[in-house]
């Protein structure tokens, strides 16, 4: 039976080739917004307590993180580029990308696709139940969607629909937060991962997600039945995702093989 694995590295996308991990049949990452200081502009956790009767908080002015102002979407796809599984000759069986993204970066995603191979791409949606945007609600429609832009070569990629028709719109399920930690301020549910990742790969197939964040891509992946691979730069997300999000995970695989065993 084929090893599932599941690996964070606190190192940047860019030197992958160091630690010689598979080409992946799916890429999905987050890539950062470049709000810059205004990452909390619309939330209530601008203001201490939610509430602009308190004053500013901590995070007023403040970024998500380090790299959400500088973010070079070139250098993501040059290397997600050569991430991926090469076209094979069969059909069905090639690989994609999936970016998440907000809904001003989704031309750009597509254009710098093009430019590194990716000639081809469909937008998917993620309907909210709630929006961050809670301070705008009594000035505008706020947002209460989530965009991602699934990008291919030539051949379409792998596609499992279970015989039903897959519908460009997912819900967007949050997590039990007593199973899966809440670590980054952009963190992606589990669940909504997990199907996402069913559709685009087979067990034993090798997922990657260059920003991993919370780790939560490499999660919903391992519990899955596929090998995991993820890169984090940013030392307190690295560590947070490595003792919240994959050690519990790693714990219950091992409780699982040994009641297999007994």
């Amino acid at each position: 039976m084929k090893e599932i694995k599941m690996e964070l590295y606190h190192d940047n996308f860019q030197n992958f080739k160091r630690y010689n991990i598979p080409k992946a049949q799916l890429v999905i990452a987050d890539i950062p917004y470049n709000l810059g200081n205004n990452a909390y502009a619309s939330s209530p956790e601008w203001y201490v307590g939610g509430n602009n009767k308190n004053g500013e908080s901590g995070k007023a002015g403040k970024q998500f993180f380090n790299t959400d102002s500088n973010f070079k979407v070139a250098e993501y796809m040059h290397f997600c580029s050569r991430l991926l599984k090469k076209e094979p000759k069969e059909k069905g069986q090639a690989p994609a990308m999936i970016v998440f993204c907000a809904f001003n970066q989704d031309q750009m995603v597509i254009d710098y696709g093009k430019r590194y191979g990716f000639m081809h791409s469909f937008p998917i949606f993620f309907i909210k139940r709630y929006s961050a945007q809670v301070l705008k609600a009594n000035m505008k429609i706020v947002g209460a969607t989530e965009h991602a832009i699934v990008l291919y070569r030539d051949k379409l990629p792998k596609f499992n629909n279970g015989g039903r028709m897959v519908f460009d719109w997912f819900e967007w399920l949050k997590d039990d937060p007593k199973r899966y930690a809440k670590i980054h301020p952009t963190q992606k549910p589990v669940n909504v991962l997990k199907r996402l990742i069913e559709i685009f790969t087979d067990s034993g197939d090798v997922v990657i997600d260059p920003c991993a964040g919370s780790g939560t891509t490499l999660r919903a992946a391992y519990e899955l039945g596929r090998s995991a691979y993820g890169f984090e730069v940013d030392k307190n997300f690295y560590q947070a995702a490595q003792e919240k999000m994959l050690a519990p995970a790693r714990e219950e695989s091992k409780y699982e093989q040994v009641k297999l065993l007994v």
